[in-house]
């Protein structure tokens, strides 16, 4: 035992118990890896980008690292699930849709899962339709029967924790930390509570106040924080089949972004994609801007006819941006980082922490896509 004001020592220190934090405290942890997970709030805390019951996965992505990363996760989430005797995937069918100008980007999604292995098939609106007749459709349907569906935000966090702290981890909450600092060949973690943590290796994964943590010590691409607030719409009938969905309707309708939605437990999860006002995580009003509400109304009321636009519940959330839409993980000395992602990585979360693992314990050095050069590059 440490003597009093001694820092604790360990292998790996990971900053943030959201989700990527999480999954990296549980990655690492299965490996028999010494790590202390420090997370600034209560456990189910809503101030962050990782509560909620809903998130959605998928697998409709054009890049082949993204197609390699959800598979990967479906798989790992399948382990946890096992591990944790919880259910954390709800399958449904997935469509995503696109007007005109979109479907070209449509078929490249599909060439990609074609590659994969991922099963999927096209409709048409009318057949699309049919089979959904709560929604309409601007053009063509790429339907994903079986890779498809909502993660349950809560559960898992909770569940990556849990399973964390069984493998030996030590996960402690209301731990703020307030620097981390370079210290010999490793790093010293301060925080607000006066304890310190000295480690070998740092995993940042501070989400929105990602930034505020590391200060200088990483060249951090630029990172864009906005609060979102997607709604919870109630089905006008009930017995309809709600898909996890993504739309991309024509630019000259006027739409601020592409579409996202999923049934929930609260009803039929709706959003657009990161069109939220700029803010600082501890700076938001966690109020809905009335006049982006109307506009999902709106949306709802012409696309989504099968739910009651004006039972919209909103809710309230952060996105951590990069430029590019790619997520940050890579290592700077004794720092691993993981942050921008962009309102579309957990699904992905249960694989970023086998990579975050793999970049803490110099396993193998990560994807040349999500790393720093990359960003760098994409200026």
């Amino acid at each position: 035992m440490s003597a009093p004001g001694t820092p604790r020592r360990t292998d790996v220190v990971v900053v943030g118990g959201g989700v990527m934090g999480s999954a990296a405290a549980w990655a690492l942890a299965r490996r028999g890896v010494d790590v202390v997970l420090l997370e600034r709030f209560a456990p189910g805390h809503d101030f962050g980008a990782s509560h909620g019951s809903s998130r959605i996965y998928r697998s409709t992505y054009a890049q082949p690292h993204h197609q390699a990363l959800v598979a990967e996760a479906r798989r790992l989430w399948a382990e946890l699930e096992a591990e944790t005797g919880t259910t954390l995937l709800h399958p449904a069918p997935g469509v995503s849709t696109a007007g005109p100008s979109g479907e070209p980007r449509l078929r490249e999604v599909a060439a990609a899962m074609e590659t994969a292995g991922v099963p999927h098939e096209w409709l048409t609106a009318a057949q699309a339709e049919d089979r959904w007749p709560g929604m309409r459709f601007p053009g063509a349907v790429l339907h994903e029967p079986h890779t498809a569906g909502r993660v349950d935000a809560d559960a898992a966090v909770t569940a990556l924790q849990r399973a964390a702290e069984q493998h030996g981890a030590v996960v402690r909450h209301h731990r703020r930390v307030t620097a981390v600092e370079a210290d010999g060949d490793g790093v010293l973690v301060r925080s607000a509570a006066g304890a310190a943590v000295r480690a070998r290796t740092a995993v940042v994964a501070a989400g929105a106040w990602t930034a505020d943590v590391l200060g200088d010590l990483v060249p951090l691409p630029a990172l864009r924080v906005t609060q979102e607030q997607p709604a919870h719409f109630a089905p006008r009938t009930g017995g309809l089949e709600w898909p996890a969905f993504t739309a991309d309707p024509e630019p000259a309708e006027g739409w601020p972004s592409g579409v996202y939605g999923l049934h929930s437990p609260d009803g039929v999860k709706v959003g657009f994609h990161g069109t939220g006002p700029e803010v600082h995580p501890d700076a938001r009003s966690y109020t809905a801007e009335p006049g982006q509400l109307a506009q999902l109304q709106e949306y709802v009321r012409r696309w989504l006819p099968g739910l009651d636009p004006g039972s919209a519940d909103p809710i309230s959330c952060t996105y951590t941006s990069t430029v590019s839409g790619e997520f940050v993980l890579d290592r700077v000395g004794p720092v691993v980082v993981a942050a921008g992602f962009s309102g579309h990585g957990f699904k992905g979360a249960t694989a970023i922490g086998r990579v975050l693992a793999d970049l803490a314990t110099g396993t193998a050095p990560g994807a040349d896509a999500f790393g720093l050069a990359a960003h760098a590059a994409a200026r």
